[in-house]
């Protein structure tokens, strides 16, 4: 028997700009995976159930195998919209609000998104949730903050395994902004360096923004260390992720205060360690859990909440 003909149920992260794919057996376990730049920009144009159903014929999948999917395909510009769940929210019921699509040719459920409704702080967040059902043994029990580095960081208070509120900072989008589309383009140059945790340039200016959270002042000054101190590219990049991180995190933690439980940081690749390094010298605590198996830990368990994978054994 192949892999593939052991494939239980299809998991599926569709991201803005990314696809992946897995196929699960009745365990949960991969069978096989694979990854597309076929996010949602592209499956717009070329159509969501044409391009999974490619995927899923590509990879060997029975033509009636079930899907569940979370992130943008959800969105009110993606295949059928998922409705948020206002928080507060247990996991269960935000997993157990996964919207069925209709005449898809496969029963294909897709995990709602998060909203925040106030008027002070109105946030909105889609795939993280999944990703924050993926870590739900780390934040089971009394009041946690969860930590989701990327393009549009999350922060997030979860007491008693229930999602009670989260923020949005967008630190990797204003990295690219600031360094692709204003002054300090001619300091950094055409492609950021990748910058390393033990980076003293990265540590000292995040420092700078953990004291006070007040980037605005310094953010020329990267641009006039360049000219006046000989602060060369590679440092320039190193100095701006200092900035944006160290404030980032100084904002949070005034926003949602510190627990005494460690920060649950979830996150893959070198971002993490910029972010733990950050933290540290902050004082602040960190677990760190691997962004990419929690969103498939999520899926799985969204699976299991919607009786699409029942006890081990497929629905």
């Amino acid at each position: 028997m192949s892999a593939t003909s052991k494939a239980a149920i299809a998991a599926v992260d569709w991201g803005t700009t990314r696809l992946r794919v897995w196929l699960l057996d009745a365990s949960g376990s991969v069978v096989d995976e694979r990854r597309s730049d076929e996010g949602l920009l592209i499956a717009q144009h070329k159509g969501f159930a044409v391009v999974l159903d490619r995927h899923l014929q590509e990879m060997g999948a029975p033509a009636a195998l079930p899907a569940i999917v979370c992130g943008m395909a959800g969105a009110r510009q993606g295949w059928i919209e998922a409705p948020y769940v206002d928080v507060p929210a247990s996991l269960a019921d935000i997993l157990g609000a996964a919207v069925r699509v209709p005449s898809a040719g496969r029963d294909i459920r897709i995990v709602p998104g998060l909203a925040q409704r106030s008027a002070r702080t109105p946030d909105v967040m889609r795939g993280e949730e999944t990703q924050l059902a993926g870590v739900a043994s780390l934040i089971g029990s009394g009041s946690h903050v969860v930590c989701m580095p990327g393009t549009h960081s999350k922060w997030v208070i979860a007491e008693g395994g229930a999602i009670s509120g989260f923020g949005t900072w967008p630190t990797g989008e204003m990295f690219s902004v600031l360094s692709g589309h204003s002054i300090l383009r001619h300091s950094i140059g055409e492609k950021p360096a990748a910058v390393a945790p033990d980076n003293q340039v990265f540590r000292d200016w995040c420092q700078e923004a953990l004291f006070d959270g007040d980037i605005a002042a310094r953010l020329f000054g990267i641009r006039a260390a360049g000219l006046l101190n000989g602060l060369g590219p590679d440092d320039a990049a190193a100095a701006l992720s200092g900035l944006l991180i160290g404030a980032e995190i100084a904002s949070a933690t005034r926003r949602f205060g510190r627990r005494g439980a460690p920060v649950v940081l979830v996150v893959s690749g070198s971002l993490g360690a910029l972010y733990a390094e950050a933290m540290a010298l902050d004082g602040i605590a960190v677990k760190i859990a691997d962004a990419d198996q929690a969103v498939l830990a999520g899926l799985v368990a969204a699976a299991r909440r919607n009786k699409m994978l029942t006890d081990g054994e497929a629905r």
